[in-house]
């Protein structure tokens, strides 16, 4: 049976799907609140990692080693860039994940991991620093099951920090270090983690709002985290029909 592994760091960011999908609780899944359920023969656990990167790298390992995946979807809100084409509501795809804090503050400005010349990952013929892909036609598929579900979206690099853009002047600073049109907390640990497991890893994020200067009332968490789970429900049932770019 394939198995597929859902990520997100709350469960507002899955409590859709878990009503969706009938899933129930796991009892013996360690630190990670996990649930399960059955969709067409192909087995699909939701896990909540916690926020962060730390709660992200630390929760996925455990799956991967538990449960051996053959898929990882993280998911949840982000942030949009000025620049980007979206707006809030809408949906991104990352084609490649980035580590945007990790690196040197010199006297000529923000430098990369590069500079330190010691690579996050190092295997396969490839040493990353910053930059982590992620599999790019898998993600070409669910901007396509995406467009065709009505849902407006946005392929292209994320970026994932510690802190939190709340000006618009940090994020015009992130956008100087690497491109990006979209910001969040876990996805490149996700991706990383993935990665060094062998397994696809998909990332699909709702727009809760823009990265600029701080101002809730222009957030809609609620229809980000909404949306995204819409279109998740569309692509699961995809995969488990036709179990694209799985082993």
């Amino acid at each position: 049976m394939s198995r597929i592994i859902v990520t997100a760091s709350t469960r507002l960011e899955l409590s859709e799907l878990l009503a969706a999908t009938s899933a129930s609780a796991l009892p013996d899944a360690g630190h990670v609140p996990l649930y399960r359920t059955e969709m067409r023969g192909t087995e699909i656990l939701f896990a909540l990692t916690g926020i962060g990167k730390v709660n992200a790298a630390s929760a996925v390992t455990l799956l991967c080693e538990r449960y051996a995946p053959d898929l990882i979807i993280n998911t949840g809100c982000g942030g949009a860039f000025a620049g980007a084409g979206l707006a809030v509501g809408d949906l991104a795809v990352a084609d490649s994940e980035y580590l945007a804090d990790e690196g040197v503050r010199t006297p000529d400005g923000w430098r990369g991991l590069d500079l330190i010349g010691i690579p996050v990952y190092e295997g396969r013929g490839e040493r990353l620093f910053n930059r982590i892909p992620l599999d790019r036609e898998m993600a070409r598929r669910a901007l396509d099951c995406a467009t065709v579900g009505g849902f407006d979206t946005v392929l292209g690099p994320f970026l994932t920090v510690s802190t939190c853009s709340g000006t618009t002047r940090q994020g015009e600073e992130l956008l100087r270090r690497f491109p990006g049109v979209c910001e969040n907390m876990e996805g490149a640990a996700v991706a990383q983690v993935a990665l060094m497991y062998g397994v696809p890893c998909l990332e699909v994020r709702g727009i809760s709002n823009m990265v600029e200067d701080r101002d809730l009332s222009r957030w809609d968490l609620k229809r980000a985290v909404g949306q995204v789970q819409r279109f998740l429900a569309l692509y699961l049932a995809q995969v488990a029909d036709n179990r694209p770019g799985m082993r």
